[in-house]
């Protein structure tokens, strides 16, 4: 089974640069449209232009770009079938590091508030459009331990518990919502510690895999999943264990 993304209409926060971009240009190769929403404007520009897409300036920080990138998928193509919120960064606290509340905030604002803007925003636009996807960019550090960056994994761990609990609740009008888990993939998130895992020989994956499994989500027919993404394995929703009931 394949996604058909022929005349689909996709908004990809993060869209500029990295995962984002990869994945715009596998939807445009597809015949699809995308509208790129980010801060980065020249490269989200630049991009744009070579996809025929739209770019909008967005910080999803901001309720009100979530909205306004919504709105430009809506004028310039119609409506929208797929939200792609994939903006991200990491926090910049390690094990022991002095708590800096602004920075705190920042990363949880991106990660985890432009998130929850972005499916509000989306929602009316594909339940417009009588259904469709959602897909969020959490990590593997939603799904393990991290003491190398607590904050990140709180976030994304949160990420994850949003896409889980929104899944079903939205799954009976046609909406799917989704998250992508990947490990350590080559893009600019990781540059801070990226001659670190190299000399630790820890593998980085390929931005490519990254977004065949962001498809593979798409293809399939499950809602409120996690799919994990990392070196040599095959991609699958991650296996929860249940949680211990009431006696």
């Amino acid at each position: 089974m394949s996604y058909d993304a022929q005349g689909r209409v996709a908004l990809i926060t993060g869209g500029a640069n990295g995962i984002g971009a990869a994945v715009a240009r596998r939807l445009a190769a597809a015949g699809g449209h995308v509208v790129l929403a980010d801060v980065d404007t020249e490269r989200g520009t630049a991009l744009a232009a070579e996809l025929d897409g739209v770019f909008v300036r967005c910080d999803v920080r901001e309720p009100a770009d979530s909205a306004a990138a919504v709105a430009a998928a809506v004028g310039r193509f119609g409506g929208l079938d797929l939200a792609f919120l994939n903006a991200g960064v990491a926090s910049g606290f390690g094990l022991g590091d002095d708590f800096d509340p602004d920075a705190y905030r920042r990363a949880m604002a991106i990660n985890l508030d432009g998130v929850v803007y972005g499916v509000h925003a989306a929602l009316p636009a594909l339940r417009a459009r009588g259904g469709g996807d959602i897909v969020a960019t959490a990590s593997m550090a939603g799904l393990t331990a991290t003491p190398f960056d607590p904050v990140y994994g709180a976030n994304k761990a949160a990420v994850v518990g949003l896409a889980r609990a929104l899944g079903p609740a939205h799954e009976p009008e046609g909406i799917r919502v989704n998250a992508l888990c990947p490990s350590f993939a080559d893009t600019d998130i990781i540059v801070p510690i990226k001659d670190h895992l190299e000399r630790t020989e820890f593998p980085i994956l390929e931005v490519s895999a990254v977004v065949d499994t962001f498809f593979a989500i798409l293809a399939g027919r499950g809602a409120g999943e996690a799919w994990f993404v990392v070196p040599g394995r095959e991609s699958a929703p991650f296996a929860f264990r249940g949680v211990p009931g009431p006696r």
